[in-house]
């Protein structure tokens, strides 16, 4: 159920309550990791527990609320400049730029809602729409290959969102694995050097290569 679309509006002082308790989860989960209670939330908030659940049912609404404030905030505002780049696939990687920029940031929010991928669907639909019409657009202009499907692409990013659990929590080291992303979906290799590679973090295998 997507409560966002049934919430009905609320009061001023509800309202407040609400922004209160999704700030204080988006704080509490940076501060604390994915495993954080909704009591300690809701006593961030400086809410009752009672009052968190009238406005969130479970941890998980809770937990996608918050990442779609940081995607709607961070993420929506390039989506437009994107579009409006003359250069298709310049602007689908300002996209996957600020949307990798999330993930590193609030990996503690993508770590909590692992597993739940379906659920991102109604948060992150907007984006993959833009996804789309900039993966069209570059398509038609010969920037990126023409074989790539918007499948593909919705794979290729859970791939790239993955990175996040092998980096360390707001580094930039998931722009190595984004350039090797768009060396392999434009039709010509962009004349750069990789950025540099970063350690594995919190894995569980070692690098046999270094």
């Amino acid at each position: 159920m997507n409560r966002d679309a049934d919430r009905r509006p609320l009061r001023a002082d509800a309202a407040r309550n609400v922004d209160k308790i999704i700030t204080a989860a988006h704080q509490c989960f940076r501060d604390h990791g994915p495993d954080v209670p909704l009591q300690t939330i809701a006593a961030t908030a400086g809410v009752g527990p009672a009052t968190l659940f009238r406005n969130f049912a479970d941890k998980e609404e809770l937990v996608l609320a918050a990442l779609n404030r940081q995607l709607r905030l961070r993420v929506g505002p390039v989506i437009g400049q994107a579009l409006a780049t003359p250069d298709a696939a310049d602007g689908l990687f300002l996209v996957i730029d600020a949307l990798m920029e999330v993930a590193s940031e609030d990996a503690n929010l993508v770590t909590a809602v692992a597993g739940r991928r379906g659920s991102l669907t109604g948060i992150t639909g907007g984006m993959v729409e833009s996804v789309a019409v900039l993966l069209g657009r570059g398509q038609r202009q010969g920037t990126l290959r023409s074989d790539i499907s918007m499948t593909d692409m919705i794979r290729l990013l859970a791939m790239l969102i993955g990175v996040v659990d092998t980096i360390m929590p707001g580094s930039d080291a998931w722009r190595r694995p984004v350039a090797l992303f768009e060396d392999a979906i434009r039709t010509e290799r962009p004349r750069r050097p990789l950025p540099p590679q970063a350690p594995l973090y919190n894995a569980t295998i070692e690098d046999p290569l270094g």
